[in-house]
């Protein structure tokens, strides 16, 4: 299932940047950066619940905020992109 992951770390606050770059380095191991605090996943059942709660374990709820869509597995055709940065297939082959 192709799950959106949006988050907003409070980088003012004490740990915030740290937070902030573990947030981001958590996600990256499950998808694909498509804007600066915003990630697609494609991931099963267990995954999914495993990066919910490894991301509340960083998080600080009282001052960040961290949101999940989950657009399920017949997402293609759920999503258009316009504008910079070409989309790309979730669950083609990525290269780097």
């Amino acid at each position: 299932m192709l799950i959106l992951v949006t988050y907003d770390v409070n980088t003012e606050s004490e740990g915030g940047k740290a937070r902030l770059r573990k947030v981001a380095k958590y996600c990256v191991k499950y998808g694909q950066r498509v804007q600066n605090s915003v990630f697609e996943c494609v991931l099963d059942e267990a995954q999914y619940k495993m990066m919910q709660y490894q991301l509340l374990e960083i998080i600080d709820e009282e001052k960040d905020s961290l949101r999940f869509y989950n657009l399920g597995n017949k997402y293609q055709g759920k999503t258009k992109h316009f504008g910079a940065k070409p989309g790309y297939q979730a669950e083609g082959v990525l290269l780097m």
